[in-house]
């Protein structure tokens, strides 16, 4: 099964006779390249092309369907070899290259659904710092980032996989693409502990601290966000914990096997690393089943483009998110409400950068956030 890291085909090479693991990965496999594939294509062609105003969340998830879409081109392959019964017929390069691309996908997924949290946590606790940060230009630059971060981070994965050739009884030879460490136990160490830690421990980390400080804000405010972004974040971070927190908890067993030296534990791991293996590749597939179920309340009224209703459902709510956290924090000596209150004692109005307007102190045009602030910080003098 396609693989992040050390992810991979960790079965062992097929027999003559096909093993119940080899047709569990097989029945996996052709279930993921068939909704997942089709899927993601569905969820891309929704993004481009039924969505007007393309919020960040949406352009995140359409980032996010690219790469599990890109990442499911190679279940041909290992279908090939499980069910061919003649080993890995592609050659080194694609070997070592069909599982670097799996773990790009890895990181790509996780450190997207950071920036998801990350931006939810700007709006309701930065709402102005939010407010300058979400430009087209900012956006591009944090993508690019993530994407140029995952294919760092997924370097040391070629250097794990190889092509490795295998004599058979009737003296033909038959090549097996499988994890190969040079029997070095540190080398093993260092792969299965730097996937897990830059993989699940510090995106983890990062997630929780931001939703923490999200649902304390909200809470304090008296206030909760029942938007169909925040329900879409939450159930994409729900499934990638589902599927990868089964193949973290086996590196970490198999890490603390080798380093006790213990033979128990290192054949528990290795035993339940094909099944946790193939748990993990469906996590690119089931992002568009979630969606479809997030957006079931549009299907009827939009028929096919239920699910770009859906994304346009984002950017209302997040519009929303930051208007009433600029109305919270309106108390606060921001750089606003300092202009503002100069403005007051000179008597003049105050013109609004983002928007090159002027604005009474009442605040009268509504649908200028900037404006909505500066009439709270009226009323709180």
């Amino acid at each position: 099964m396609a693989s992040s890291g050390n992810i991979s085909l960790s079965l062992q090479p097929p027999s003559s006779s096909m093993s119940t693991s080899a047709q569990v990965g097989i029945a996996i496999l052709s279930l993921a390249f068939l909704l997942g594939f089709p899927g993601n294509l569905f969820v891309v062609w929704s993004v481009l092309c039924r969505v007007k105003k393309r919020s960040v969340t949406c352009l995140l998830v359409l980032n996010l369907a690219m790469a599990d879409a890109f990442v499911l081109l190679s279940a041909p392959l290992f279908l090939r070899y499980l069910a061919g019964g003649r080993g890995w017929e592609f050659g080194t390069v694609a070997c070592k290259l069909v599982h670097y691309l799996s773990s790009v996908n890895m990181y790509v997924s996780i450190y997207l659904i950071c920036l998801m949290s990350m931006d939810r946590w700007l709006a309701v606790s930065r709402p102005f710092m939010s407010h300058r940060m979400r430009t087209k230009r900012s956006l591009l630059v944090l993508l690019l980032g993530v994407w140029v971060l995952a294919f760092l981070l997924s370097l040391p994965m070629p250097f794990y996989r190889s092509n490795v050739k295998k004599p058979m009884g009737n003296g033909s030879i038959r090549y097996y693409c499988i994890p190969y460490h040079w029997r070095s136990v540190p080398h093993q160490v260092f792969q299965y502990l730097f996937e897990t830690i830059m993989g699940c421990i510090v995106p983890f980390s990062l997630i929780s601290s931001c939703y923490s400080s999200v649902i304390c804000r909200l809470q304090s405010a008296m206030f909760q966000i029942k938007g169909k972004g925040s329900r879409l974040i939450l159930l994409i971070l729900s499934a990638f914990v589902v599927f990868w927190l089964p193949y973290h908890i086996i590196n970490i067993i198999e890490v603390a096997g080798l380093l006790q030296n213990s033979e128990s534990a290192i054949k528990a791991a290795k035993t339940a690393r094909p099944n946790v293996t193939a748990f993990a590749y469906f996590s690119s597939a089931i992002n568009p089943i979630l969606y479809v179920f997030a957006g079931s309340s549009h299907i009827r009224l939009a028929g096919f483009s239920f699910m770009g209703k859906l994304f346009e459902a984002t950017n209302s709510e997040s519009r929303s998110t930051s208007i009433f956290s600029r109305g919270r924090s309106s108390s606060s000596p921001d750089e606003m409400s300092v202009l503002h209150s100069v403005s007051v004692k000179l008597g003049k109005p105050f013109k609004s950068k983002s928007k090159g307007r002027s604005s009474s102190v009442a605040g009268k045009e509504d649908n200028e956030p900037e404006l909505k602030t500066l009439a709270s910080v009226e009323q709180c003098e």
